[in-house]
């Protein structure tokens, strides 16, 4: 690295840095000894999104209706009418998908959940799966 100053009546230092990418791109001045300037290719990276999970609640005959639906507006951020649809599938086919989520999130969703059942002393079960 070099240091580079500007003039003037004050001093202000600047570092260069010639293996930086964005320098190294830089086109230089034709080379006194026939050599080019070297440039750097930027390699693509292969990023896949994120894995999804799912959120889904199990019916059990003890936790109520009610219990269930506020569990799904509050933690999920259903309104009322999405809420009790849920609710009605979890209570007629024995599940229902809460929400769709990456792993950390489900998985905080889904330790919410199961807090807020114990303490209101409700055996309402929730678990995570792959989308």
């Amino acid at each position: 690295m070099t240091w580079q100053g500007l003039g003037g009546s004050r001093r202000i230092f600047f570092m260069t840095n010639p293996l930086h990418p964005l320098l190294m791109a830089q086109p230089e001045g034709p080379a006194e000894d026939g050599q080019g300037a070297a440039v750097a290719e930027k390699e693509e990276l292969a990023l896949e999104p994120p894995r999804l999970y799912q959120v889904v609640m199990l019916n059990d005959d003890f936790t109520p209706m009610e219990f269930v639906v506020l569990v799904l507006q509050e933690y999920f951020r259903h309104d009322i009418e999405t809420a009790t649809q849920i609710m009605l599938k979890i209570h007629h086919e024995g599940r229902g998908v809460c929400g769709v989520y990456t792993k950390d999130v489900a998985a905080t969703k889904v330790e919410l959940v199961l807090a807020a059942a114990r303490q209101a002393g409700h055996p309402l079960q929730c678990i995570l799966e792959t989308a």
